[in-house]
This record gives structure tokens, sequence and C-alpha cells, in this order.
């Protein structure tokens, strides 16, 4: 089922993302957890490597958006969490989100915090997607 990403004419379109999505009638929706950076072995990736955890939480998502029926397309909104207060280092965690997204910019927030659940933890997401 086609999630449709709204655009919103009255709002600047200089955003990497829709402003809205729509899930079809009769779509099932998954609620991930946050995925985070930690391999199946529950040991951390990429300490201090903000691209490397974006990367493994990635790959962690698909995998638990797949164990669902979902796949990266099906997703109708995100939220990044980044362990820091520098702008920098959320842009940095928000490039590897969007580039594993490609064309499907569904809705997101991005955000600053203090700290995450894993010792060494810097990046988080969590998702919300469709399936037939």
């Amino acid at each position: 089922m086609p999630v449709e990403l709204i655009r919103a004419a009255r709002l600047t379109d200089a955003v990497p993302y829709a402003y809205a999505s729509v899930v079809p009638a009769g779509a099932r929706l998954i609620h991930t957890a946050g995925a985070c950076p930690v391999d199946e072995h529950d040991r951390l990736v990429a300490p201090g490597d903000i691209a490397g955890q974006a990367r493994q939480v990635m790959d962690n998502l698909e995998v638990a958006l797949r164990a669902a029926g979902a796949g990266l397309t099906d997703v109708v909104r995100t939220t990044v969490y980044v362990a820091s207060t520098d702008q920098a280092d959320l842009v940095t965690a928000w490039n590897v989100v969007r580039a594993r997204f490609g064309d499907h910019d569904a809705p997101s927030t991005l955000l600053g915090v203090t700290v995450l659940g894993y010792q060494g933890q810097l990046v988080e997401v969590d998702a919300v997607a469709v399936a037939p």
C-alpha cells in the first residue's frame, strides 16, 4: 500500500522531508521500537562515531521493518535522536538516515538529547510504517 506524502504549498520547500503522510484505509500500522546501534550480540557498534552508529541503526531498523512485513518505503514518519547538543552532530546523523530513505522523504523529527539507553550510544531512530 503506497504511503501518500504531503507537501504544503504554504510551508517552505527547502526541507528534505514531507510535512505529513496519509496512511491508506485498511493498512496495518507498524510501530517500531527505537533502533539502536548494537549488533546481534548486544555490542555497541562504532563507539564515538555518529555516522557509523547511524548506519547500524538504519540496518537494524530495516531488519525490524522486514520482520513486520514492511520496508523503508512503507515508513510514514520517523524520530531521529542524537545524543549531542552540537547541531553538526545532528546533521551528520540526519544525512545518513535521509540517504537510506532515498526519495521516500517521510515526515521526520530530529532531536538532540542528553543521553540514550546504551552506554556510548549516540543515535536512535524509531518509525511508524504501514503494511497491507
